[in-house]
């Protein structure tokens, strides 16, 4: 069961992007062993599909990433792809990113190098992937807004960020897109960002739509997922308990429940757009086969009974990096 993927645009000033977005964390082995012969087909079927928004960060497995999309891309038309790149994690062998640099000449020279990884001459959203609290966001996003006057950049998004970051962030330079997840798990941007993004014409593109797996995915705990406080003890089950009662209504509509939660995400509004990871190419045949699901009025009221908001127990990060999340500043 598929349909022709939907086109939506990010916020008043992006993009048009394809929905559901490629997240392409997983191939460079964030949640387990990749083989990037595989995960160059994985990005070739997504493409062959219709799809067009790619989803990196400089920092995934310290520029593989960027690289092996820009081995994927070798053969295909630049034009037709919408890069979205983060930058600013500060890495050390060995070690877990240690903060994030948002300082002006930073932003520079993490566009220059990823411009070479990437062998292009321009991304086409540009975002720090969390806030640098030592860094006002005036003078990142300023930054930015000079890369796109210069060319090197299209579009200015954000990433996790809060609701009064992102309106001091506005002020400055038109913000396309927040990036922030978003998921029948994880649904904190209901509280006062999703509005404040509405009102001031931005779009989102969410992540972690299937909870890095609770929702539809092998059950392993491999890679990040061991780190999770929600894939750990009394909390896993709990959460598996919730994601159980989504199986009647997935049921009903013939779908996965992977496919029922990329559904339910993009029944939130056109100015969302669900970004899934995969790793494997019978992944991005599910993720495709997610436009096919319709969800209407009283099947959203279902699942809000069935999982209400806040249902889920555990931390979305563990404790370290839920401090570096400036979305999560009450």
């Amino acid at each position: 069961m598929t349909a022709p993927l939907d086109t939506r645009t990010l916020g008043r000033t992006g993009p048009a992007v394809t929905s559901p977005g490629l997240g392409c964390m997983a191939l460079s082995g964030a949640y387990g062993r990749t083989d990037d012969d595989e995960s160059v087909r994985v990005v070739h079927s997504y493409l062959d599909a219709g799809g067009t928004l790619l989803d990196t960060g400089d920092f995934y497995a310290a520029g593989h990433n960027e690289l092996l999309i820009a081995r994927a891309l070798s053969t295909r038309d630049r034009d037709d792809v919408v890069l979205s790149v983060k930058f600013g994690a500060v890495l050390a062998p060995g070690r877990p990113p240690a903060g994030f640099d948002g300082r002006p000449a930073a932003v520079r020279n993490a566009l220059t190098y990823s411009l070479q990884r990437l062998g292009t001459d321009h991304v086409d959203v540009y975002r720090p992937a969390r806030l640098d609290r030592g860094v006002p966001i005036e003078e990142t996003v300023g930054a930015i807004a000079e890369l796109v006057e210069q060319g090197y950049v299209r579009h200015i998004g954000l990433s996790e960020v809060g609701a009064q970051t992102i309106r001091r962030a506005a002020a400055v330079a038109p913000i396309c897109d927040l990036q922030i997840e978003y998921s029948l798990l994880s649904r904190g941007i209901e509280d006062e960002i999703l509005d404040t993004c509405r009102e001031l014409g931005i779009g989102i593109t969410a992540y972690g739509v299937l909870s890095r797996g609770l929702i539809g995915g092998s059950g392993s705990d491999d890679g990040a997922r061991a780190l999770s406080p929600r894939f750990q003890g009394a909390n896993r089950e709990h959460n598996d308990a919730l994601v159980a009662r989504l199986r009647g209504l997935a049921e009903e509509k013939g779908a996965s429940l992977a496919q029922l939660a990329i559904a339910w995400v993009a029944a939130r509004g056109d100015d969302i757009v669900p970004v899934v990871g995969a790793r494997r190419l019978e992944q991005v045949t599910s993720m495709i086969g997610s436009t096919a699901i319709s969800l209407d009025d009283a099947d959203l009221a279902r699942l809000d009974e069935l999982i209400p908001a806040g249902a889920a127990r555990g931390d979305r990060y563990p404790a370290p990096f839920m401090a570096d999340l400036d979305s999560e500043r009450r």
